[in-house]
């Protein structure tokens, strides 16, 4: 009976081009100095996990940010495809670091101004004769729409005169020409 032999692999066949640049590579590596490579290349794991992780926050920062106006998220790069340094991912690491912490800043001082507009609309309607003709809009609160909430005299000047005030909240949107 006969015996079949296993294909050739990568590193088992003695004329295969490849298999020697992959042999020549590893005795390479062999020579180096002692973990110089495997740092490097942990160093370079850990960098692009820290870019990843980045990449993430920042596109979740941005999302939130969005329908009141994006932040900026443009990191510079350079020009093509190619492999980075070391260097050149930190450079991009600090650069993302960069940009979210100003994405963060962003959306907490917009958080803070809502907080402040809901703060206002509730005095509003706890007491409407203090705030006389006080506006808050709908988009200062977070909220979509075009609307805005407004302490006005109930009945006109008959209602200013007698202290009559009241809030109301307007539609806020032009009509469709």
């Amino acid at each position: 009976m006969q015996q079949l032999e296993a294909p050739p692999t990568l590193h088992s066949s003695p004329t295969c081009p490849q298999a020697d640049r992959v042999r020549a590579s590893a005795r390479a590596a062999q020579r180096s100095p002692a973990g110089l490579r495997a740092d490097e290349q942990a160093a370079r794991v850990a960098l692009r996990a820290q870019v990843a992780r980045l990449e993430r926050r920042l596109s979740a920062v941005s999302a939130a940010a969005f329908p009141y106006g994006g932040i900026q998220t443009a990191v510079p790069s350079a020009r093509g495809p190619r492999l980075l340094k070391l260097g050149e991912l930190e450079i991009v690491r600090d650069a993302l670091a960069g940009r979210l912490a100003a994405g963060t800043r962003v959306l907490e001082a917009r958080g803070r101004e809502q907080e402040r507009a809901r703060v206002r609309l509730e005095r509003m309607l706890l007491a409407p004769g203090e705030h006389r003709r006080v506006r808050v809009a709908q988009d200062d609160l977070g909220e979509g729409g075009c609307g805005v909430w407004h302490v006005k005299p109930r009945l006109g000047l008959i209602g200013m005169l007698m202290g009559w005030w009241h809030v109301k909240l307007s539609s806020g949107c032009p009509l469709a020409t």
